[in-house]
């Protein structure tokens, strides 16, 4: 552990430790952030860099969480309106109720947490809320697909050449799709490609250090009165003798 997440004060303490030891570490996962590439280039010269594909996969749901806001508020601007019509023609303002209880507002509020989820995790009631959001919007139901498309990249290849492949297909339908937010992805996807393709070396994920950042937040949390410091939390996955 150490205090802050500045590349500086990291490679600072990290050098501390003899470049022989460090020179053993094969392989180190972190996110896409340029701080944490520096840090481990500088102290692990012979570690290939492992971009955590959680962290690709949570760029894609961002983007699909960005098109449903947008719906949202658009869904907001005419429940406004609707009253306001209602209310200079002296009417009390009924909202359309689905199938399911909600009404729009409800339902673009209440898809959140599916949308989230690969479809398989869905409860009943989620299945059946997505299906009343997706004919209502299939602007995010196509936003969806593309994001749990990118996660059976992950899951279902088994090496570098047919995840390359996967993604380049992928790639395209983002261009097909004409949504802006995909393209971000996607761009940022195209930039870190090789450190993205390492995951399928090994499948080496962050989840151990995100595992264990979760007890430290959870212990500070529980200390009143402590102040609240960040600190960098890193993984090295091996270190070879």
């Amino acid at each position: 552990m150490v205090k802050g997440t500045q590349a500086a004060s990291v490679i600072e303490i990290l050098r501390k430790i003899p470049k022989r030891i460090r020179s053993k570490v094969r392989e180190v996962t972190l996110d896409m952030a340029a701080n944490m590439g520096m840090i481990v280039s500088h102290c692990f010269p012979k570690a290939s860099k492992v971009i955590d594909r959680f962290h690709v996969q949570k760029l894609a749901y961002d983007a699909v969480q960005e098109i449903r806001i947008q719906h949202r508020w658009r869904a907001l601007d005419q429940e406004n309106q609707a009253i306001e019509v209602a209310r200079q023609s002296g009417v009390v303002y009924q909202p359309e109720i689905l199938a399911n209880g909600d009404t729009l507002k409800q339902l673009l509020v209440r898809s959140r947490y599916l949308l989230f989820k690969h479809y398989d995790k869905w409860t009943a009631s989620q299945h059946h809320r997505s299906r009343l959001l997706f004919e209502r919007y299939p602007l995010i139901e196509h936003a969806y697909k593309l994001a749990t498309g990118l996660g059976t990249v992950f899951r279902a290849c088994k090496s570098k050449e047919q995840a390359f492949k996967k993604l380049a297909l992928w790639y395209n339908a983002v261009e097909d799709c004409g949504l802006d937010s995909f393209k971000t992805v996607a761009r940022s996807i195209q930039t870190h490609y090789l450190d993205i393709l390492n995951f399928f070396n090994n499948r080496s994920t962050n989840a151990s250090a995100e595992s264990f950042n979760a007890k430290i937040k959870a212990f500070r949390s529980s200390s009143r009165g402590v102040r609240d410091i960040p600190f960098f939390l890193f993984r090295l996955s091996k270190l070879y003798a």
